[in-house]
């Protein structure tokens, strides 16, 4: 095993390391309170995902064009909601 590959897996089981392998511990550092709401929010619809459709994103089995069609659906509702703001001035 390479010295890189070492040192990434001794930080993994030290639990003081992100999985970035940038090396800078993130035990010590301020949380940002924008960023923490926003992973709440993913924490939360992940949740309400999987109580929707019974299984996780990563567990899905749809496939690659259906993940594109969900894609387009979501950026075309996306488009109307902008477009409603706008009209609103």
């Amino acid at each position: 095993m390479s010295d890189s590959i070492k040192k990434w897996h001794e930080m993994q089981e030290d639990k003081k390391w992100t999985s970035d392998s940038t090396g800078y511990s993130y035990n010590n550092l301020p949380k940002d309170p924008i960023v923490e709401n926003v992973l709440n929010k993913f924490k939360a619809r992940s949740r309400d995902g999987i109580i929707k459709y019974g299984t996780t994103l990563y567990d899905n089995p749809d496939g690659f064009f259906k993940f594109l069609t969900h894609l387009q659906e979501e950026l075309m509702d996306a488009t109307l909601y902008i477009e409603k703001l706008k009209q609103q001035k």
